[in-house]
């Protein structure tokens, strides 16, 4: 595979990553790069050097992609709020069915025992209050709203959360069909990277956008270097466990990001949203249809 189509196939990655219920992941798999995409994340200077033809394009083409793809959602939750939700929405629930048979699937031919499954009902269940007790706590994100705001100004606090959110974000990002910017998303964090990314280029911005993306940067860095031994260990060990927390943390989701019916302004409005949902629910579930277990499986 020449440098040419690594480039191309890295932009996929990184438009996919933007986008919140989709996995990047996922389209490594797709494109037959996820063994090679995982074994490059790593602190071995002399195994970076040795894989360089692989390693500059896909990064510098998911860097690409995310460049290219934040404007266009900025520019979605400005003009179709709720369309966006909508749409958003669906993806998420187009990524359950993948998540559940994730989680439930027996592996080397092991009986899934009455032990097993009252522990993956428990982890799936310690997952979705997770995300409920966001909302209780206040936590809860209007994205719409918080894309229209300004940037807004550093703080060491802010700096932190944001650092958190991209090492969370990087950590999903590594397993095939969860989704990075989803979990940024919860946290609060996804609308003002979104809304940073272009801001680069705008002079009066430029400096303050670079502060508040410096520490999402560095948390997806260590996200990455870290959390792949992490995931790789938690999967290899328990698997229906680890699938089952994050299945009810995406089912969660689900209900937090939900914009519900207020804003739907009339018959065409509810036409255009029901449309988003489905377009959502039809490219998750399809999607992850690419991701065969086997193959998940072999890679770790």
């Amino acid at each position: 595979m020449n440098m040419v189509q690594l480039l191309f196939i890295g932009i996929a990655i990184g438009m996919a990553n933007v986008i919140p219920g989709v996995s990047g992941s996922t389209m490594a798999v797709v494109f037959n790069i996820y063994d090679r995409f995982v074994n490059a994340i790593t602190v071995n200077i002399k195994k970076l050097i040795e894989n360089r033809r692989f390693v500059i394009p896909v990064v510098g083409g998911m860097a690409l992609g995310v460049l290219l793809f934040s404007k266009l959602i900025t520019v979605l939750y400005e003009n179709f709020p709720v369309q966006t939700d909508y749409f958003f929405t669906g993806l998420i629930i187009g990524s359950i069915p993948m998540l559940f048979s994730f989680m439930t699937k027996k592996q080397d031919g092991q009986k899934f025992t009455a032990k097993k499954t009252i522990s993956v009902v428990i982890c799936a269940l310690a997952g979705f209050a997770v995300l409920i007790g966001f909302g209780l706590l206040g936590s809860d994100v209007d994205t719409a709203k918080e894309m229209s705001k300004s940037l807004p100004q550093w703080t060491f606090p802010l700096a932190l959360h944001i650092f958190a959110a991209g090492f969370v974000g990087a950590i999903a990002m590594i397993i095939p069909g969860i989704s990075g910017s989803l979990l940024m998303l919860i946290m609060g964090v996804y609308p003002i990277v979104m809304k940073s990314i272009p801001a680069l280029f705008v002079p009066s911005q430029t400096l303050r956008a670079f502060f508040l993306l410096l520490p999402n940067g560095i948390g997806v860095l260590a996200g990455l270097l870290c959390g792949a031994w992490i995931v790789k260990t938690f999967l290899r060990i328990a698997p229906n466990q680890t699938y089952a927390v994050i299945f009810g943390l995406i089912a969660g989701s689900a209900i937090q990001l939900f914009p519900g019916i207020k804003g739907i302004s009339g018959v065409l409005s509810g036409i255009a949203c029901l449309l988003c949902v489905l377009t959502g629910i039809f490219l998750a579930y399809f999607s992850s249809k690419v991701t065969a277990k086997e193959e998940t499986e072999k890679s770790f």
